[in-house]
């Protein structure tokens, strides 16, 4: 089995596409569809045939492209079972436990509702991969714009329990915003400082920040961190579960 290729690009504003390509089984996959025009770009760039396409959740930005690509390459479209009425052309709808095969690859589903109610996350345990959609950000998750901070922060749970060395692929190039706001919250964090820095230098340069890996999450994400004690104490929750420091950091971010 080969290795994934992996080619992320822009899409709309903000959004993130990436393909993944298996040069053994000729499979190519797209994660989320925003924009149908630089998916077709970057395949006919690459010289790779579309063959399936994965759906986090059922936002337009990450499924707008869904019907066009496939009319136009017969791409089988993968997506959340809880979601299935809301992604356009699904064909084969997946939950929390179910694994299938991708060109030989090994994918492992997780329901992680918060962002959405019945959004998934996709991994990929012999690649070290995760695509986490607008669940985890890169210092950042998702507003909650269907679910409850218990059901993101359970959700959350189960990608800090990966391998620390697994590349985390986000649906926005959010970080530099993230990371301002992180800083406001986790102030004494040396790894964050260095992070945020580094994060600056990079987009100055016109270059992603994106994957991160959970480690470095683990370590500069404000919102996988609740039961730091130096968060806590920024802001005002000290020996708090970790729910409701989750839950203040989030309201606090959406204010931010």
């Amino acid at each position: 089995m080969a290795d994934f290729e992996i080619h992320q690009f822009l899409c709309l504003s903000d959004n993130y596409a990436v393909l993944l390509h298996d040069a053994d089984s000729g499979v190519t996959a797209v994660i989320d569809t925003p924009e149908v025009a630089p998916i077709e770009a970057a395949l006919e760039a690459k010289g790779w045939s579309l063959t399936h396409i994965l759906n986090t959740h059922w936002h337009p930005d990450h499924t707008g492209g869904n019907l066009e690509l496939q009319k136009k390459t017969g791409a089988e479209i993968i997506g959340p079972r809880a979601e299935q009425a809301k992604i356009p052309g699904i064909q084969k709808a997946v939950g929390q436990d179910d694994v299938f095969d991708l060109g030989g690859h090994e994918v492992h589903v997780f329901d992680v509702p918060g962002h959405t109610a019945g959004a998934v996350n996709y991994w990929f345990p012999n690649d070290r991969l995760v695509f986490t959609g607008d669940t985890l950000f890169a210092m950042g998750c998702g507003r909650l714009f269907e679910g409850t901070p218990e059901m993101m922060w359970t959700s959350l749970q189960k990608l800090m329990e990966l391998p620390p060395e697994t590349r985390v692929y986000c649906g926005h190039e959010y970080t530099q915003a993230n990371a301002a706001f992180a800083l406001s919250v986790d102030p004494g964090n040396t790894d964050l400082k260095a992070r945020a820095q580094q994060v600056d230098e990079t987009r100055a340069a016109g270059q992603p920040t994106l994957p991160t890996t959970i480690d470095l999450e683990l370590r500069t994400n404000p919102f996988l961190r609740p039961a730091a004690p130096g968060l806590q104490k920024a802001i005002g929750l000290e020996g708090a579960a970790p729910v409701a420091v989750f839950t203040e950091t989030r309201l606090r971010k959406d204010n931010f």
